[in-house]
């Protein structure tokens, strides 16, 4: 199951660079198991990684195996001890993510599709400097019970009870991202209220059972 669980994050990795969310080296993934998690290297472009890469990190932070980790591994750990549903995180420096992440605010339901987030918001957690435990506690704070957040002046943290859970809330955060940065360069934005939007949740649970 090891292997297997190291592929998949081999796959999804390249998935992020072949879908133009991440590029080169940047971002991360990982995936829990049952004595820590997995979670990608440091410095080696998807293409070239190996199942001898991926690294095992225990609970208290021990590399077990694989080389160096990413070194945002102390978020992925502490959403994971935050969260027992939480089964796989992403972290991107997509273009759109990071853009309004500059602008230190968080995304509103301009767009129904919001929702998929598990908020009525995609909410934006204060800066704090890469590879930190501070990023970590604001990330894991901002997060909450939802699926995303961005990360100022950074990018955007994804949890999923799944690999293709997270990936499919990247692939539509990002792209919420690009329409609200695209909607912000008007002079009007209109949200919906969080009376449409408890209802979008509500139909949500009938779409999507995980």
């Amino acid at each position: 199951m090891s292997d297997e669980q190291r592929e998949l994050l081999i796959e999804t990795s390249r998935k992020l660079i072949l879908n133009g969310i991440n590029r080169g080296t940047s971002g991360n993934a990982s995936l829990r198991c049952h004595n820590g998690f997995f979670i990608t290297p440091s410095g080696i472009e998807p293409n070239k990684m190996s199942i001898n890469d991926i690294c095992l990190i225990d609970w208290d932070g021990n590399l077990l195996e694989g080389q160096r980790p990413s070194s945002e591994w102390r978020m992925h750990r502490d959403v994971y001890m935050a969260r027992p549903d939480i089964q796989a995180v992403i972290h991107t420096h997509s273009t759109f993510a990071t853009t309004v992440s500059c602008l230190e605010e968080d995304v509103p339901p301009f767009h129904y599709m919001i929702a998929v987030t598990g908020n009525n918001t995609i909410p934006c957690a204060p800066y704090a400097l890469f590879g930190t435990q501070e990023l970590s506690d604001v990330a894991v704070s901002t997060l909450d019970k939802g699926y995303a957040c961005l990360l100022a002046h950074h990018g955007m943290l994804v949890s999923g009870t799944s690999l293709d859970h997270a990936l499919a809330v990247t692939t539509e955060a990002e792209a919420l991202c690009e329409q609200y940065w695209r909607l912000r360069l008007t002079e009007k934005i209109i949200t919906l209220n969080d009376e449409q939007m408890d209802a979008v949740h509500d139909k949500f649970k009938a779409y999507f059972k995980r």
